[in-house]
């Protein structure tokens, strides 16, 4: 079984590409279910899926994340499809196994007020600073990702549609609407932008750096950290967040799952389901604070 497991490795360095370190952990994994099925005088070659899901039940109970259940799971089907495209077994034990739920992660919402706030926070007297709240605006307005921001062009800008053309992930062109107060804040910023010395290949760029070339991503995460610091916003905040409230305002104002799905560009439904889960925390939220079954003034 060694040299099957050697021969394992070197098919996913040299036939599948797999890194080094990806390589490694696979093989982790299989010497991992191999160790639990020797303690039951069990081989890998002889495991059958009940077997492979009494593993798998093993490593929940030493309290291993489902993330990383479902990787390791991931080198092991790897592993078990190996061996039955090389007929060392006649069928794969892992066919029907599934991998454990991922917990989802609820991103963090600001409030309409903190947004607000936070909007409000940079100086609009000096270049910078009109820049930084334009970014600001943006984000919330249109819910880019900060990749999308960077890279938006004056030339992709329909002032009197009140459109953007946003390049998303795969260069997925799509259109998205902007409000009246990110272009105004937009235009503020270009009046500005004209004392910077722009770099040749970045005119058509709308946010620049002091250096004039485009922002890097790195720059409008410090941004965003800085102004919620200043405005004494104590959760966790990233430029994503914007995106994440904008999405959630969106559904409490009533728009449509599907509407919102083509606004942030997402390829499938459930990536915005997120945010109706989101959604349903803070209905949650509400019904606690105002059920009169909850209410200690009522007792």
């Amino acid at each position: 079984m060694k040299k099957i497991v050697e021969l394992f490795e070197s098919y996913l360095k040299f036939e599948r590409n797999f890194t080094d370190n990806t390589s490694m952990a696979y093989v982790r994994d299989v010497t991992k279910l191999e160790n639990y099925l020797e303690s039951g005088s069990l081989s890998l070659e002889k495991a059958s899926s009940l077997d492979i899901e009494a593993f798998l039940v093993s490593i929940h109970d030493l309290g291993i994340s489902p993330e990383s259940q479902a990787r390791m799971l991931q080198g092991i089907k790897s592993f078990y499809r190996f061996l039955l495209a090389e007929k060392y077994i006649d069928r794969d034990p892992c066919e029907l196994i599934e991998a454990p739920k991922k917990r989802q992660h609820i991103p963090t919402v600001l409030t309409l007020a903190e947004v607000n706030k936070v909007i409000s926070m940079p100086d609009v007297s000096t270049p910078l600073g009109q820049r930084n709240r334009a970014i600001l605006e943006t984000l919330y307005s249109c819910g880019l990702r900060v990749s999308e921001l960077v890279d938006l062009r004056f030339s992709r800008i329909f002032e009197k549609e009140g459109y953007i053309i946003v390049i998303g992930k795969g260069r997925k062109e799509r259109l998205v609407p902007i409000s009246e107060s990110a272009l105004q804040e937009i235009a503020n910023w270009k009046a500005f932008r004209y004392e910077t010395d722009v770099q040749p290949g970045y005119e058509d760029y709308v946010f620049l750096n002091r250096f004039g070339k485009a922002m890097s991503r790195i720059a409008v995460f410090n941004v965003v950290k800085q102004y919620c610091a200043e405005a004494g916003i104590m959760k966790e905040v990233s430029p994503h967040t914007f995106r994440h409230t904008f999405a959630t305002h969106l559904l409490e104002g009533g728009a449509n799952l599907r509407a919102i799905q083509m606004m942030l560009g997402h390829a499938q439904i459930s990536t915005t389901q997120i945010y109706t889960k989101a959604d349903m925390q803070l209905l949650r939220e509400d019904i606690l604070m105002y059920h009169p079954r909850n209410n200690t003034h009522h007792q």
